[in-house]
């Protein structure tokens, strides 16, 4: 790993306000394997100023120079794609090949949508005898997770930077060294100073001092639905935008006309992920009761195939909870089928692939995100039960239906009160709009409706 001692703010490498460090382990060994300044509010405060300095020329800079600034970061990215990879596999403990896949090229992909979508968007459009101009909101501050640590910050920068948005980005503590990645990636694409300023720092001190500064237009924050309740009420006492992309519970739904087989080992798979640590996975499969036996052992053989290919879970604290969640749910008489509380290793982050039979909708593992490789098995006696089940958490992100016919499948999704949902398996869409319903979160991230979050509206009348 690179050795990272300064902050990037207005174009330039610096050293924090204070000499605090925050050290980066590495979850699969527990070594420490890098550190990164601990900025402060004092660093934040530089940062809005220069992003606040640099917006009135960037927001005026034509659409395709700005889509042309897009393109060449997207270059950069892509030219430290290995580096990339490496780099989340030691701070997230992701196994490298997951991480190529995945942490590396879907950011990459993400970036490539921007650039084009910044180069053909209509930033203006005539209403009647109206002019709409459709203008960037202005400096935006963009606080990132963990979990797909690159992802969530080119879901965040690219399309603020197309909309002609200056951003503060203050990355997750515990995965920082891939945005140091980034930000020289932005530096080598010849994106204006102060137009993206990167600030490392812990949650509680640069994050709160990020969402709270009057300087920032927006607030865009990818998190616990928690912290994201603690923004809001910050950014709606300033009367400031939110885009919020919070917790799930998701559910996958099996229909009686499904592929069992393929639905069960797709869904296991899903969950398995990143070790279970994806916000929209579908972390409730439901299944009918004529077919529900044969769905446990099913998906408790797929879960054991996964006990030596996952990679940890990022931190010992994030261990410690999810291990918590399966004793609840052996407490609350859920039957575990696959895995359990007990660590895999003596060393590393490490939480076993995990199966739960004859779960209940009231109980804590069916109604809490857990954020860890763990499934939980519900069955249903109808589709109308199915639908009540399905809908019957504080979250909609995310979920999945099957069926024999694409049209069955499609007439139950239109009922389930959630932001994206997987028809008999559909890939991942980079144009598609990604967000929540209910307390899953507020806006919308990807394509042009991940580009709008960025833009506000002003009318002319002639």
């Amino acid at each position: 790993m690179k050795a990272h001692d300064a902050l990037y703010i207005d174009g330039a490498w610096r050293p924090a306000a204070s000499g605090d460090v925050i050290e980066v382990v590495n979850p699969a060994d527990e070594q420490v394997i890098g550190k990164v300044p601990a900025g402060g509010a004092l660093d934040i405060d530089t940062a809005v100023r220069a992003a606040r300095a640099a917006l009135p020329g960037w927001a005026a800079t034509p659409p395709a120079e700005r889509a042309a600034r897009l393109a060449a970061l997207h270059r950069a990215l892509d030219g430290r794609k290995d580096e990339i990879a490496a780099t989340v596999t030691a701070e997230l403990g992701s196994p490298p090949k997951f991480s190529e896949a995945v942490h590396a090229a879907v950011p990459l992909a993400v970036a490539a949508s921007f650039a084009e979508l910044a180069a053909r968007h209509s930033f203006e459009e005539k209403v009647g005898n109206s002019t709409v101009l459709h203008e960037p909101i202005g400096v935006v501050g963009a606080i990132t997770p963990w979990n797909y640590p690159l992802h969530q910050i080119v879901a965040k920068v690219a399309p603020a930077l197309a909309a002609g948005c200056t951003i503060v980005l203050k990355p997750a503590e515990d995965t920082p060294l891939v945005a140091q990645l980034f930000a020289e990636a932005v530096h080598e694409a010849g994106v204006p100073a102060g137009v993206f300023n990167l600030v490392t720092g812990l949650g509680p001190v640069a994050g709160q001092a990020l969402a709270e500064h009057p300087g920032v237009d927006l607030v865009s924050f990818t998190g616990s639905t928690a912290v994201g309740r603690q923004i809001g009420a910050v950014a709606g006492a300033a009367v400031k935008k939110v885009a919020l992309e919070l917790g799930g519970k998701s559910a996958n739904v099996i229909l009686p006309s499904a592929d069992l087989a393929r639905a069960v080992n797709v869904g296991v798979a899903n969950v398995m992920s990143n070790s279970g640590q994806t916000c929209s996975a579908w972390t409730r499969m439901l299944v009918h009761r004529d077919q529900y036996a044969e769905a446990v052992e099913l998906a408790a053989t797929a879960a054991a195939k996964y006990g030596d290919r996952i990679g940890p879970v990022v931190s010992a604290k994030q261990q410690a909870r999810v291990r918590g969640y399966i004793e609840k749910g052996i407490a609350e008489g859920a039957r575990l089928v696959a895995g359990g509380p007990e660590a895999p290793r003596e060393r590393g982050y490490f939480v076993s692939p995990t199966v739960f039979a004859d779960v209940t909708p009231e109980m804590t593992i069916a109604q809490e995100e857990i954020f860890g490789p763990v499934l939980t098995i519900l069955r249903y006696e109808d589709e109308e039960d199915a639908l009540r089940i399905a809908n019957g958490t504080v979250y909609g992100l995310a979920g999945a239906v099957w069926a024999a016919e694409e049209a069955e499948a499609v007439a139950f999704a239109r009922r389930m009160d959630t932001g994206q949902v997987d028809i008999n398996g559909g890939r991942f869409n980079p144009l598609a709009p990604f967000g929540g319903y209910k307390q899953s979160g507020v806006g919308r991230e990807l394509g042009s409706h991940g580009l709008a979050e960025y833009l506000q509206t002003k009318s002319l009348q002639f």
